[in-house]
């Protein structure tokens, strides 16, 4: 009875851990729903307008204390924003010793044309930040995956569709540095007495209490039976797994 009523209690405060970080992770959504909103609305479509109204709606998230959010901004369909086949009104936050842009204390916007390798974004229908949302009309999770383009660590990107007169506009995103979402995950999933891991809709660990089960592993291939749960963040496509068994 001992050894149930332990695992039971195992499996309540893991309910807890997957509550409170799909609480956090509702937070970032419920910024992308009001500036999916803003976008909505806009009728001022050239770089020269959106640009900046995009910052004015960003800006303010990324240069806060201590912010969740690593980058964020709009990304429009092809022809969307005038004179452009594709436009990223898009900005990083401060960044601390980045291998690309150094160490900054303001946000910087993304400028595809200096960076490398980023012929890949010419076809947003191939990446899952975009194409998901796209297809089903609904936010999404993409990750944990290791962003080469800019912040050269792992990240999580949340993105929601923007739709303009019935049609795909673009979407609104944020992205999550892991190493700095473990500030936030970590204190919760200690509490649950268990070796525990967040992981997404695909299996990825993105962040876990057990040293053998590090960013990017596929729990699905490693964690093994002993690992249960599968307790679902509300409002997210991640679930939390805890380690019942030896």
């Amino acid at each position: 009875m001992a050894e149930n009523h332990s695992a039971d209690s195992v499996q309540a405060r893991a309910r807890n851990c997957a509550a409170a970080i799909g609480a956090l992770f509702n937070g970032v959504f419920g910024t992308l729903d009001h500036w999916r909103s803003r976008v909505e609305a806009s009728t001022a479509w050239g770089a020269g307008e959106i640009d900046p109204a995009v910052y004015a709606m960003v800006g303010p998230e990324l240069t806060a204390a201590d912010p969740l959010l690593i980058g964020a901004g709009f990304i429009a369909a092809p022809g969307v924003v005038r004179g452009k086949g594709l436009h990223f009104a898009w900005w990083l936050g401060p960044l601390e010793d980045n291998p690309i842009l150094g160490t900054t204390t303001e946000p910087s916007q993304l400028d595809l044309a200096s960076r490398e390798y980023a012929d890949y974004l010419r076809d947003l229908s191939a990446l899952e930040w975009y194409r998901v949302p796209e297809a089903t009309g609904a936010r999404h999770i993409t990750g944990p995956y290791v962003d080469h383009l800019c912040t050269c660590d792992y990240i999580l990107t949340l993105t929601a569709p923007v739709v303009v007169g019935g049609s795909m506009a673009g979407v609104v995103g944020a992205d999550v540095l892991v190493r700095r979402l473990e500030r936030d995950a970590l204190p919760l999933m200690r509490a649950v007495g268990a070796p525990t891991a967040l992981v997404s809709a695909a299996g990825r660990v993105i962040v876990s209490t057990d040293p053998q089960l590090p960013v990017g592993t596929l729990a699905a291939a490693d964690a093994g039976p002993a690992w249960t749960g599968a307790i679902t963040c509300p409002g997210t496509n991640l679930k939390v797994l805890v380690r019942t068994a030896q």
